[in-house]
């Protein structure tokens, strides 16, 4: 899927900061970096942990070619002795992390990745760019689903994010509970079920509407869905059912007060004997637009620029942080940017309910589990091997159970505590 190498998906520095622990022998020392988010972002409850499938399949080719070599060291980036060092670079240590579909909070120990200092620290930003990612997509993609309230939604982000990233962010979403994408490199990649139809431009095409209509369901019969905007949404509606009849499977409305004409187009069409015909929205649509649609007689949603941006928190806010060396918990102790040292397990505590309450996590050391407890990190790469994990569809169906889990007021779209409280036991 990616343009480059995943080896030079790497910020310079952590090859400055190779080249400077090979020369005063600090290299090989054993380390445990963190993944986790200080905070949310604003208006947040939850986050989604997406991009471990991704993230798998890079570090098991994350190689330094002799192309990629060569580039560095024209460059004047890395001496002799690092680009032999890099030459025979391979992943050795372990990574363990939160599954894909678990939600996580202020300080989730999402991912933790141990080995020697160097074999470590040349990961981070290619684990920071995946996870940002991934996990923002699928956690705006996440509400969207909740204020869809069992309503299909189809991801169409393709044409408004990078071509790679509309990949990536297909594949969240359909982790957060979307029908389906757009998108065929991410169908074909993935198996997530796609769909699409006409724009505009195809209604435009023709010398009037009723003739593209026709067209359309000459080629695809009529299990397609219409697009009824280009003109007059009424007559559009009017001319579809025309052409289709009253068993056309949908039409799809991209402009305009989809609330109201999403009421007038469902009585159009019942008093026209397509009482069965389905009606799609979209057209910036977040999860507020979807929720202020609650009421109204619309099927299905179409989201785009806010999915693949993460209907306006781009980022997790996740952070890549050295905890410990050979065993010693490190801290760093700048101001508003402290960490609490040593690594950290964790587990999240449920009521005999099912209804999640807390989640503890322990520093150098494990959490004294009660009953209902459900551990969160699993191993993820073990001596530098990827372990199999969830397929994707269980992934999804794993985030599922994780939303009904949580208290109800976590799912509010409104700015508010995280659904479940944090507490961090520190080291003894």
């Amino acid at each position: 899927m990616n343009s480059f190498a995943p080896a030079l998906m790497t910020d310079q520095y952590e090859l400055t900061m190779v080249s400077a622990a090979l020369k005063d022998g600090t290299a090989g020392r054993h380390c445990v970096f963190e993944v986790f988010a200080r905070r949310l972002p604003t208006g947040r409850r939850y986050g989604v942990v997406a991009g471990n499938g991704r993230l798998a399949e890079l570090i098991r080719d994350f190689r330094f070619t002799e192309e990629d070599i060569d580039f560095l060291r024209g460059a004047g980036i890395v001496d002799e002795s690092t680009a032999a060092w890099l030459a025979a670079y391979r992943f050795k240590g372990n990574i363990d992390g939160y599954a894909e579909g678990e939600l996580f909070f202020p300080g989730s120990p999402i991912m933790t990745v141990s080995g020697t200092f160097a074999e470590c620290v040349v990961l981070e930003t290619l684990i920071l760019s995946v996870l940002n990612h991934d996990c923002a997509v699928a956690t705006g993609a996440a509400r969207m689903v909740t204020a869809a309230r069992g309503r299909p939604i189809i991801e169409m982000g393709s044409r408004r994010t990078h071509e790679d990233a509309a990949i990536a962010a297909a594949r969240a979403a359909y982790l957060a509970g979307f029908a389906s994408t757009s998108n065929l490199a991410a169908g074909k990649r993935y198996g997530i079920p796609t769909t699409g139809t006409s724009a505009h431009a195809f209604t435009l095409l023709h010398d009037d509407e009723p003739a593209a209509f026709a067209s359309q369901v000459s080629a695809l019969g009529k299990n397609t869905t219409l697009l009824v905007d280009t003109y007059d949404i009424a007559q559009g509606i009017r001319n579809a059912i025309a052409v289709a009849g009253p068993d056309l499977r949908a039409i799809r409305i991209d402009s305009g007060d989809l609330s109201v004409l999403a009421q007038h187009s469902r009585e159009l069409l019942d008093s026209l004997g397509a009482t069965e015909t389905k009606i799609i929205v979209s057209g910036d649509m977040d999860e507020y637009a979807i929720a202020a649609l609650a009421a109204e007689p619309v099927d299905m949603y179409g989201a785009g620029t806010a999915v693949v941006t993460g209907s306006g928190a781009p980022t997790a806010g996740l952070v890549y942080k050295l905890v410990e060396v050979e065993g010693r918990p490190v801290v760093k102790r700048s101001e508003n940017k402290a960490t609490v040292g040593g690594r950290k397990t964790a587990v999240r505590r449920h009521k005999p309910t099912g209804t999640a309450t807390e989640e503890i996590i322990v520093s150098q050391g494990s959490p004294a589990h009660a009953a209902n407890d459900r551990p969160l990190q699993r191993p993820l790469v073990t001596g530098g091997e990827v372990v199999d994990g969830p397929a994707l569809h269980e992934s999804r169906d794993h985030l599922r159970q994780c939303l009904i889990s949580i208290p109800w007021e976590g799912l509010k779209l409104s700015a508010g505590d995280p659904a479940i409280p944090v507490t961090i036991v520190p080291t003894a």
